[in-house]
C-alpha cells in the first residue's frame, strides 16, 4: 500500500486541490465555493494536503476568526477513503488552529458529504435543531451599480415554470440551452459547448420575450435588454459606436443574458452602400458578438418576428448557436394558458370550447381574453349582486370581442420560415 504524508498547502497544488474538491462534493452543494477555499489556503489560513509521492490525495483548509475557526474543506480523493487519512487531516488541521489561539472549531457539511465519518471518529459531535440560512447575492456592488445603469436586473425565481404550455418550445430550449449552461462541466465531459449566442423567431405575441426572461431566470443570471429603438435614438456618435460602448459596459458584468428584441432593426440585410449608416450598424453587431461568445457565463438571445429579413452572415453558425422557432400554441398549450388566467374558475367553465374558439390567439391574446371575461362577470356582480362566477359565455363573447395577434397570412409565413431558417 503506498504510505501517504501531510504537508502544507503549495500554490502549485491549485489544480490537483480543485480536483480533489470536485471529486468530494457527492450530491449536495458545499456551503463554501472552490474559489473561498483557494482563496482561504492561498492567503496563509490554516491548510494541509495529504500526498502520495506528487499526486495529492486528500486536503483540509479552515479559516479563523478570533477564537472561532470554520473547516471549510475536509476532502478525499475518490480512491484513497476510509484509509484514516481524513482524520489525519483533521488532527493536523486542529493543531495548528490550537497554536492561533482557536478553542472551537465549527463545520457544515451537505448531507452524506465526503468526510463525515472522519469528523465523528475525531470527536466532533454533531448538532441538531439548527437551520442553516443563507442570503446569497449574485452581484457585488460594482456590478450591481452597472447593472442598474445599463436597464438590467436580476430577475425572480419561477419564471420558468410560469410558462403555461408551449411545451414544445420549453423541451427545445431546456435541452439545448438551459441544461448545458447549468451543467458545463458536463456538458464538456461530452464534448458539448454550451451556446453562447441563439436566435427566437417567431409571430409577435408568441412568448420569445418571455423565453429569454425565463431563461435568465432559471439561471440566476441578471438579465439586460437592448432597445435599438432607444439606442438609435440617444446616440450622438452613431449607432455603432453606441452599440460598442454598450458591449464594452456588459463585458464588467461576469454572468448575463443580453436579450435584442426585433433584432432585424440592426441586422438587416445588407443592401446598401458599404458606407451606409445601416450598413455599419450590421457590422459592428457582426464584430461584436465573436467577442461577446469568447466570455463564460453569458448568453445572447435575440428575437424577430421576420428571421427571413436578417442578414445571412448574422445567421451563420459560428455567430449563433441556435436558431429556434416559437410558434402559436396549438391546442394543448392554449389549454393549459387558458387553465393558468382562469385559476380557480375554470372548474365552472368549459375550457375545451374556449380553446377551440381561440384558434388564432398567442398567449399574451389569451391573457387579455380571459381577463375581459372576469371583467364581465365582475361588474355584472357589482351591478346585480348575483353571486355568479364567470362563465363560458363571459369568456366566449370576450374572444369574440379580441382581436387576434396571428393571421393566416403570418402563419404561413412562419411555417415557411421554420423550414427555411430552424436550426436545432
Amino acid at each position: 500500500m503506498p504510505v501517504w504524508r501531510l504537508r502544507d498547502f503549495h500554490d502549485d497544488d491549485l489544480d490537483q486541490a480543485v480536483q480533489i474538491w470536485d471529486q468530494s462534493r457527492g450530491s449536495g452543494d458545499p456551503v463554501f465555493a472552490v474559489a473561498e477555499v483557494m482563496a482561504a489556503a492561498r492567503s496563509g489560513q490554516p491548510a494541509v494536503v495529504a500526498a502520495v509521492g506528487d499526486e495529492m490525495v486528500g486536503m483540509a483548509v479552515a479559516r479563523t476568526q478570533g477564537q472561532r475557526a470554520w473547516v471549510m474543506l475536509l476532502a478525499l480523493g475518490s480512491r484513497w477513503r476510509g484509509r484514516g487519512i481524513g482524520s489525519a487531516l483533521l488532527a493536523d488541521l486542529e493543531r495548528r488552529l490550537r497554536s492561533a489561539g482557536v478553542r472551537r472549531v465549527c463545520a457544515l457539511l451537505p448531507e452524506g458529504a465526503t468526510g463525515t465519518r472522519a469528523f465523528e471518529n475525531s470527536g466532533y459531535s454533531s448538532r441538531g435543531g439548527l437551520v442553516y440560512y443563507e442570503l446569497l447575492e449574485h452581484l457585488g456592488p460594482d456590478q450591481t451599480s452597472l447593472l442598474t445603469e445599463l436597464g438590467g436586473r436580476q430577475l425572480p425565481d419561477g419564471l420558468w415554470e410560469e410558462m403555461a404550455g408551449m411545451d414544445r418550445e420549453k423541451q427545445v430550449i431546456e435541452r439545448r440551452i438551459v441544461l448545458p449552461l447549468s451543467h458545463p462541466e458536463v456538458a464538456e465531459g461530452y464534448g458539448v459547448h454550451p451556446p453562447k449566442a441563439v436566435i427566437l423567431f417567431g409571430p409577435p405575441g408568441t412568448g420569445k420575450t418571455s423565453f429569454a426572461k425565463a431563461v435568465a431566470s432559471r439561471l440566476s443570471w441578471p438579465f439586460v435588454e437592448l432597445f435599438p429603438s432607444r439606442m438609435a435614438a440617444a446616440a450622438t456618435g452613431g449607432l455603432a459606436a453606441s452599440l460598442r460602448e454598450f458591449f464594452a459596459e456588459l463585458s464588467v458584468l461576469d454572468e448575463v443574458v443580453l436579450f435584442i428584441d426585433e433584432v432585424e432593426e440592426i441586422a438587416a440585410a445588407r443592401t446598401g452602400s458599404a458606407d451606409s449608416p445601416a450598413q455599419g450598424v450590421t457590422n459592428e453587431l457582426l464584430k461584436l458578438i465573436p467577442a461577446f461568445r469568447e466570455r463564460e457565463s453569458r448568453l445572447l438571445v435575440c428575437a424577430t418576428n421576420s428571421v427571413h429579413s436578417l442578414d445571412s452572415a448574422f445567421l451563420r453558425p459560428g455567430r449563433f448557436d441556435y436558431v429556434i422557432p416559437i410558434g402559436p400554441p396549438d391546442p394543448p398549450a392554449r389549454r393549459a394558458i387558458w387553465s393558468r388566467y382562469l385559476g380557480p374558475a375554470a372548474a365552472g367553465v368549459d375550457v375545451d370550447q374556449l380553446v377551440a374558439s381561440s384558434e388564432l390567439f398567442t398567449p399574451a391574446d389569451i391573457e387579455f381574453a380571459a381577463q375581459k371575461g372576469a371583467q364581465t362577470a365582475f361588474e355584472r356582480e357589482v351591478v346585480h349582486h348575483e353571486g355568479q362566477p364567470a362563465h363560458t359565455g363571459d369568456y366566449l363573447a370576450a374572444i369574440t370581442d379580441t382581436r387576434p395577434t396571428l393571421t393566416a397570412e403570418l402563419l404561413t409565413d412562419f411555417v415557411h420560415d421554420n423550414e427555411l431558417y430552424s436550426r436545432l
